[in-house]
C-alpha cells in the first residue's frame, strides 16, 4: 500500500475576473476626466510621465511606476503637456484579503515584474481581438481560436506579478531568509548583450546605421549578431532598428512639437516619402492617420 499522501496547495492570491487590458499611447495633451468602478485597476507608466488623480490625491508617476486604484475609488489622468506617455492599464477582480496591501499604494516595478507585464500584453494580443489601445472598450472579446493556455498565462502572470510586489514591499520579515531571484528568462548572456546593442541603437536613433557599423562598434560578427536578433526578436537587427525609429516617431508625433518632415529628418530618413512608407509598413497607417487616431482617443 502506498504511503504517499497529497496536500492541497494554498493560494493566497487568486485573480477571478479580468475586465480590461490596455496599452495606451497618448498625446502630450491627453486628459481623462475620470471614473470609478467596483473592481481593482492598476496603471503602470511604460514611458513618459502622467499626472494621476486617485480619490482626493493628485500624483505624478514616471516611467516604471505603478499605482493601484481600489474598488470604487475615483481616478483620472492628465498628461503634463510636454511628454507623450505610454501607459499599461489592467482592471481585475480579486477578493483576497492580501489585496488590502495594495490600497493607496505606488510601487516601482523591477525586471521580473516587468517581464510578467510583458507576458500579459503578449498573450492578450493573441487572445482578444478587441484593440488594446481603445479606452472605450468595456468587454474583452476572444478570438474563436486561441493558443492553448493563453488565458491561464494571463492569470498566472498577473498573480505572479502581484505576489512579487507584495513580497518586495511587505514590511514583515519572512519566516525564512532567501535570496530574491530574477525570472530565469532574464539570466541569459545573450539577453545582456542584446540589451547593450539595443541601448546602442537607441543612442544612434537619428543616424543611418549599417550592419557593418553595428558589428564594428559592438565587436561582434555579422552572422552571430543576426542570429541573436532573429532568435530573441524574430527579425534582423536592421528591421529592429527601423522599428525603434518608428516607435520614436510615434512618440514625437504625439508630443506635437515637430511636423512630419522634421520628424523624418530628426530620425535620419533620407526623405519624408521613405519615412511615411516605412511608418505605414509598421503601423498600417500613415503618420497623419496615426495622429488622427490617437487624437480621437484623447478627446
Amino acid at each position: 500500500m502506498s504511503a504517499y499522501e497529497s496536500i492541497s496547495l494554498m493560494e493566497d492570491l487568486v485573480i477571478t475576473e479580468i475586465y480590461s487590458i490596455h496599452y495606451f499611447e497618448y498625446t502630450k495633451d491627453f486628459v481623462y476626466e475620470g471614473e470609478s468602478h467596483d473592481f481593482w485597476e492598476l496603471l503602470c507608466v511604460d514611458n513618459g510621465v502622467i499626472e494621476v488623480t486617485a480619490g482626493d490625491q493628485n500624483l505624478v508617476l514616471e516611467k516604471g511606476e505603478m499605482i493601484f486604484h481600489k474598488p470604487n475609488e475615483f481616478h483620472a489622468l492628465r498628461a503634463n503637456g510636454k511628454i507623450a506617455p505610454n501607459l499599461i492599464v489592467i482592471s481585475f477582480d480579486c477578493g483576497a484579503p492580501c489585496m488590502d496591501f495594495f490600497r493607496d499604494r505606488i510601487v516601482t516595478i523591477n525586471a521580473t515584474e516587468g517581464f510578467y507585464l510583458g507576458q500579459i500584453l503578449t498573450e492578450a494580443k493573441k487572445t482578444f481581438y478587441t484593440p488594446l489601445n481603445n479606452p472605450y472598450i468595456c468587454k474583452l472579446e476572444r478570438y474563436p481560436h486561441t493558443a492553448f493556455g493563453s488565458e491561464q498565462i494571463i492569470k498566472i502572470s498577473l498573480e505572479s506579478m502581484l505576489i512579487s510586489l507584495f513580497r518586495r514591499y511587505s514590511e514583515e520579515e519572512p519566516l525564512f531568509a532567501y535570496e530574491e531571484a530574477e525570472h530565469p528568462m532574464l539570466h541569459r548572456d545573450h539577453d545582456i548583450f542584446l540589451s547593450q546593442v539595443i541601448q546602442y541603437l537607441n543612442q544612434h536613433i537619428s543616424e543611418h546605421l549599417t550592419v557593418a557599423q553595428i558589428c564594428k562598434d559592438n565587436m561582434i560578427g555579422r552572422s552571430h549578431l543576426q542570429n541573436i536578433f532573429h532568435k530573441k526578436k524574430g527579425c534582423g537587427v536592421m528591421e529592429y532598428f527601423a522599428w525603434l525609429k518608428i516607435e520614436a516617431a510615434k512618440k514625437l508625433i504625439r508630443e506635437n512639437h515637430y511636423n512630419y518632415s522634421q520628424i523624418a529628418n530628426l530620425l535620419g530618413y533620407s526623405s519624408y516619402q521613405y519615412f511615411s512608407l516605412q511608418f505605414k509598413n509598421y503601423t498600417r497607417m500613415t503618420p497623419s492617420q496615426y495622429h488622427r487616431s490617437i487624437k480621437s482617443f484623447s478627446e
